[in-house]
């Protein structure tokens, strides 16, 4: 079946969170967000949100790639206040097995609370449940130690460092680490 043609929810709940696709009037939470995390995020991913409206451009293109199925990005909001804290991403890299790649990253304030574990758990089940995934992947930079916590609290695998696999935002030739589960 073509990837287009699949129907599968567009939002979940876990316990605390709400999480749901993208939707235009979105970048102004995701902007108020990445600007008062900067300090924590600059290390690991490049910052493309400089503005509000390009911001809202990138949000509005996620909710474009969700439907054409290129990117299945989601918002996690808190259930009780209702605040965007952060998002994670299911990249499909094969529908025809399918596999995906795992992304994600958390509003500053709302860290060590256990919320990304809960999301990442959350989009574990959605992945296998939903799509039918049969890998998730996450390949994260060797040196962010709360990435590969979080890997290895889920019971991922870590099947092997890359050597100087990619460039880091400021530049630095990087080591990635590949952890997987299978379904």
């Amino acid at each position: 079946m073509k990837p287009l043609l699949l129907d599968f929810p567009t939002l979940f709940q876990t316990e605390r969170l709400q999480v749901r696709k993208p939707f235009p009037g979105d970048g102004t939470e995701v902007y108020e967000a990445i600007q008062a995390s900067l300090e924590d995020l600059l290390p690991w991913m490049p910052i493309t949100t400089e503005t509000e409206e390009n911001a809202e451009e990138i949000v509005r293109e996620a909710h474009g790639q969700f439907l054409l199925r290129e990117t299945l990005d989601f918002h996690l909001y808190d259930k009780v206040s209702g605040t965007f804290i952060g998002a994670i991403t299911l990249k499909p890299e094969n529908w025809d097995i399918p596999k995906f790649s795992l992304h994600f990253w958390l509003h500053s304030a709302y860290t060590k609370q256990g919320y990304m574990t809960e999301a990442v758990k959350g989009a574990i089940q959605f992945a296998f449940d939903k799509l039918g995934a049969r890998r998730i992947e996450i390949r994260t930079d060797a040196t962010n130690v709360n990435a590969c916590n979080l890997a290895e609290r889920l019971e991922f695998i870590l099947e092997g460092t890359m050597e100087n696999d990619f460039l880091a935002p400021d530049g630095s030739l990087r080591d990635a680490r590949v952890y997987a589960k299978i379904n």
